[in-house]
């Protein structure tokens, strides 16, 4: 089992989510860790470009429509196998 689950939320915005997994990756020590990207149905690219720059390092869900920032939590949420999350 994982430590942690890291849930992030993307809406039209795979740069800054680019951004913070690179960040997780370079600040994250001592705990073992996934990461899991729940998309909002952004329509954009994003999910691709998420899968395109990361593979299999995350799971990318991608939500047919838009579920709100709680409900795309408990999304990701169903998927994680950490003891903790975080959201």
């Amino acid at each position: 089992m994982m430590d942690i689950s890291v849930i992030i939320v993307n809406y039209h915005s795979a740069k800054m989510v680019i951004d913070c997994i690179n960040s997780i990756y370079e600040k994250t020590k001592g705990v073992s860790y996934e990461i899991i990207v729940v998309d909002n149905a952004s329509g954009d690219g994003s999910v691709e470009t998420l899968r395109d720059t990361f593979g299999e390092k995350i799971t990318v869900i991608s939500s047919p429509e838009n579920l709100g920032f709680g409900k795309a939590n408990n999304l990701g949420a169903r998927q994680a196998t950490g003891k903790y999350l975080f959201l």
